[in-house]
């Protein structure tokens, strides 16, 4: 076994208190088609002139994974000049001591769209974790080519546009972007906007143990295929001039220009599309004593997973303590996005707060929440949950909004 192959393994091992222990099943959205497709895939396709559209499979895992056929005015090949825009490289804090880290993203201040307002916090091999305030609609069009993108929108609404449609956002969607889909963010004019943006190495799936064979959720998932929400409308454009399209990949964003509009797609069918899931529609599984992390479980992916912290009631056992026990995780860093509500665990923390706990260290409620939680009976706390495999270093622009005192914050 080589070193890659047993990286994998050591990933898989790590990820089995979150998932199904057995065979890891296709994952998948359902089938869905917007516009106009010929009744037979690969076969001729023309326009009311005579002319054929340009069929193009989006697929990913190679041909064994989910895709989706749609149908062009033009050929999406046709580029007529390439251009580097920028290099990338992250600025990551010197190397320090092991600690419990809090951000206060409040006092971060971004502008500009939704791709020049990121600013990155912490990164490791498998996921870049940032934050954004976008204040001004895209300009062009984007392509992530290493993976997929979550997308959290704390506050504001408007159109996540793609070449497969048009999809309204609102406060508490989670947006989840395919890996290769092109795509822009629209803010609606004069509404504040605060995301959280979660870049992925791989594929974003729901958690294969609410799934079964065929790929649709059981009946104890805590969300269903009527929870998440397509593109809702396709207007293919038939224009002619110049048109970016900008790609993220290999550390380096390349510009792309057509003569043609991008968005020229007439049709399209698959299971391969962005879709929205609105942590509102996530329904959280409760019991008699503390539940742990995993039932929070929304999203995998390689080497990461995503919770969703949700209103729920508290454990009903006649001597259940509703705050968490002390945990060493030992083998995942854990990540915490505070969105609203009191979190029952947490002293001195904001909306949109990060706190980091790495592993290795134990961390647990602050003084006087474990006993202060007991006779409770539901909490109105809104967070969103990133635990990762493998450690994460801060980016410079993270320690700039540090609470460096949040350590000690358990010293009663």
């Amino acid at each position: 076994m080589n070193k890659h192959s047993e990286a994998i393994s050591k990933l898989d091992a790590q990820l089995c208190c979150y998932r199904h222990p057995a065979k890891r099943y296709q994952t998948m959205t359902y089938y869905y088609h917007l516009g106009t497709v010929p009744h037979k895939r690969h076969t001729q396709f023309r326009d009311p002139t005579g002319s054929l559209y340009h069929e193009e499979l989006m697929s990913i895992r190679g041909f064994t994974g989910i895709q989706s056929l749609l149908y062009h005015l033009h050929p999406p090949t046709q580029v007529y000049k390439i251009l580097l825009e920028q290099t990338i490289a992250l600025e990551f804090e010197e190397v320090g001591a092991l600690r419990h880290r809090h951000l206060r993203t409040q006092k971060v201040s971004s502008e500009g769209d939704a791709i020049a307002s990121r600013i990155p916090l912490m990164a490791n091999q498998d996921v870049c974790i940032s934050v954004a305030q976008p204040t001004e609609p895209m300009l062009y069009w984007y392509r992530f080519a290493h993976g997929d993108e979550v997308i959290f929108v704390h506050e504001g609404s408007g159109v996540l546009e793609s070449q497969y449609g048009q999809l309204h956002y609102r406060s508490g969607d989670y947006l989840v972007i395919p890996t290769g889909v092109m795509w822009r963010i629209l803010p609606d004019t004069n509404i504040a906007q605060r995301m959280l943006m979660i870049e992925a190495q791989g594929h974003i799936d729901p958690p294969a143990r609410y799934l079964n064979r065929y790929g649709q959720f059981l009946e104890h998932s805590p969300y269903s295929e009527r929870d998440l929400r397509p593109p809702e409308t396709l207007t293919p454009h038939d224009e002619m001039g110049e048109f970016e399209v900008r790609i993220k990949a290999r550390d380096r964003i390349t510009t792309y220009l057509y003569h043609h509009h991008p968005l020229d797609v007439v049709g399209w069918d698959g299971y391969l599309y962005p879709y929205a899931f609105n942590i509102a529609d996530f329904e959280p599984i409760t019991g008699r004593l503390h539940q742990p992390p995993p039932v929070h479980q929304t999203f995998e992916a390689p080497g990461f997973v995503i919770c969703s912290f949700v209103p729920r009631l508290f454990d009903y056992h006649p001597l259940a303590i509703p705050a968490p026990y002390n945990h060493s995780n030992v083998d995942s860093d854990e990540v915490l996005y505070y969105v609203e509500g009191n979190f029952m665990s947490r002293k001195g923390i904001e909306r949109s707060s990060i706190t980091v706990h790495p592993g290795g260290i134990p961390h647990g409620p602050h003084p006087g929440m474990y006993e202060g939680s007991i006779g409770k009976e539901r909490t109105d706390e809104l967070a969103v949950m990133i635990d990762t495999f493998r450690p994460l270093t801060l980016t410079r622009q993270a320690v700039e909004v540090e609470d460096t005192q949040y350590s000690y914050s358990w010293v009663a």
